[in-house]
């Protein structure tokens, strides 16, 4: 029924995992940090953050991933050339890491910072009267229960990150949209392999809904009032 394409499918399917994985960790790291920034009692720092989110929401991401592949490596070129260093090659699979990083990053900003907006001022002043550094604070304090009261919407980004690696085939890299669009080519069976590819990324989106969903659960397990 494959049309002796399932290894390459298989491949396609690793290749979406592996990018997605990547892309939702780089995106995360963004998240949270730009929630700090975008608390930051320097003005200039909140700006700059408000520019970064309000661009991405602005833009589509097709439009900002054709950028990253294709000017930013100039970019980065140009300064390695003034540099004395090597030139660096972007892959599309880097590219596409970067660009979905500073995409969704923005709005994974956006949820950590409502969510570090709503735990208590007085939590973290306690930590302190106590002699804990503020270094110890965010980790002890601070930092778990952002990331608890951040799943539910999350977990809307996570699949959003996963749908929006679909996009990274425009930029040549062989994942499952890519190599089931050769294959509905040289079939002629393209309704097939569309299916195969929405198949693959329900299948995806499923297994991170239920997964966070877990996770969701244990991390509020025992707190009153916790939506499970």
């Amino acid at each position: 029924m494959m049309y002796g394409y399932f290894p390459l499918v298989l491949q396609g399917v690793g290749v979406t995992v592996a990018l997605a994985c990547c892309a939702i960790l780089c995106a995360t790291a963004v998240g949270v940090f730009g929630a700090l920034l975008k608390n930051s009692r320097f003005p200039l720092v909140r700006g700059l953050m408000e520019v970064y989110t309000t661009l991405n929401r602005g833009i589509p991401d097709l439009v900002i991933m054709l950028l990253v592949f294709y000017n930013l490596q100039t970019l980065i070129n140009t300064v390695c050339l003034w540099l004395g260093w090597s030139r660096i090659e972007l892959d599309a699979f880097t590219a596409g890491v970067i660009t979905l990083a500073f995409i969704h990053g923005a709005y994974m900003t956006e949820t950590f910072r409502g969510a570090l907006e709503a735990i208590p001022r007085g939590q973290a002043e306690a930590g302190l009267s106590t002699g804990m550094s503020h270094t110890r604070v965010f980790c002890s304090i601070t930092l778990p229960q952002m990331l608890r009261l951040a799943i539910p919407g999350y977990s809307n980004n996570i699949q959003v990150v996963i749908k929006s690696t679909a996009l990274v085939s425009i930029i040549g890299l062989v994942d499952i949209i890519g190599i089931t669009q050769q294959a509905g080519r040289s079939t002629q069976q393209f309704l097939f392999f569309n299916f195969v590819a929405a198949g693959a990324y329900l299948a995806f989106t499923t297994i991170a809904l239920l997964l966070l969903a877990l996770l969701n659960r244990r991390v509020n397990r025992g707190i009153k009032g916790a939506n499970l």
